[in-house]
């Protein structure tokens, strides 16, 4: 069995290489570029991890582990038209650096050259890997509707932003790691243990993500605290705080939301901290490991061999970057 590390380094000496055609660079080069800003490559690698769980790892689990970050980079090069971000990992986003036509034109390719990958798999497990991969294509994209229908919205309950987190961050993560078991020969409950797995440490990753984004100390988290707070993102650390703060802290929370002073993100900080809203986000993510963990603990196979991903799960958790 291999760790995140190892498989990630052998990931990325795979995939660092040319995808597309060296004919017209003004489209190709922006595709290329915008893969070469690197990334965790979490969701191609734990792919391969769940293959490994129960065999050798096979080809296939390869071009299923490409097509999977080449999906991904293309929802992310699209997230950043419609968010309007110009930096992605330091770096400039492809409409950013080019334009906006260029960037949803590298997106698209990105996904024609993931369905290539796809198009490699073995005929025998093509049908359920390619149903699965489009299953979750298409709830990506409605979890991404979702999330901008949400910006117009005054309110959002908790479900509701549970539910869209689901489709638009953990279901990926959740497939990803169910189509390498499929590869490696696992059977379907087993398959459904990994993917409840997967979609549960989704759930957490995000529930860190908005944590650090918050709280998160920016020496390690790379950027200034606060970003979500200053775009007015209804995160998880917003809609708690709506619904338990007392009414003068949310006449105070909805009146900063609005007007957005120099001070804004210390005095939602504080509000979140006098409403324990850090230590609620803190407890729901280990609720969220620990359902995640449980799944991996009911697939039947020797627990040595569970140990990556036990180790992954734990890191990502409570990574503090």
């Amino acid at each position: 069995m291999h760790s995140f590390e190892a498989l990630a380094k052998q990931f990325s000496e795979k995939f660092n290489t040319r995808h597309f055609p060296d004919t017209l660079p003004s489209l190709y080069d922006p595709a290329t570029y915008f893969l070469s800003i690197g990334g965790k490559r979490i969701r191609p690698v734990i792919c391969l991890m769940g293959n490994e769980l129960f065999d050798a790892i096979q080809p296939d689990a390869w071009h299923v582990a490409h097509a999977v970050e080449l999906f991904h980079n293309f929802t992310l090069v699209h997230d950043d038209i419609m968010d309007k971000a110009p930096l992605r990992r330091g770096k400039q986003t492809v409409h950013a650096k080019y334009n906006e036509p260029t960037a949803l034109l590298a997106g698209d390719v990105m996904i024609v050259t993931a369905y290539e990958y796809l198009s490699r798999v073995n005929p025998l497990h093509l049908p359920k890997i390619m149903h699965l991969f489009n299953k979750t294509a298409r709830e990506v994209c409605e979890g991404q509707q979702l999330d901008m229908d949400f910006e117009e919205r005054p309110t959002v309950t908790f479900d509701e932003y549970l539910h869209m987190i689901t489709l638009k961050t953990s279901v990926l993560l959740a497939a990803s790691i169910q189509m390498g078991a499929m590869l490696g020969g696992s059977g379907e409950g087993n398959q459904d243990h990994l993917y409840a797995f997967g979609k549960n440490l989704g759930i957490a990753f995000q529930l860190q993500d908005d944590y650090l984004d918050a709280f998160g100390d920016p020496d390690k988290f790379g950027k200034q605290p606060g970003g979500d707070i200053i775009a007015n993102k209804k995160t998880f650390l917003t809609i708690q705080a709506l619904e338990v703060a007392a009414p003068a802290q949310k006449k105070e929370l909805l009146r900063l939301m609005k007007e957005d002073p120099s001070d804004k993100v210390n005095r939602v900080l504080q509000i979140f901290v006098d409403c324990k809203i850090d230590l609620w986000a803190k407890n729901l993510k280990d609720k969220y490991l620990s359902l995640a963990l449980q799944h991996l603990e009911d697939i039947a196979v020797i627990s040595s061999r569970k140990q990556p991903l036990q180790e992954l799960a734990l890191f990502l958790v409570q990574r503090q970057y």
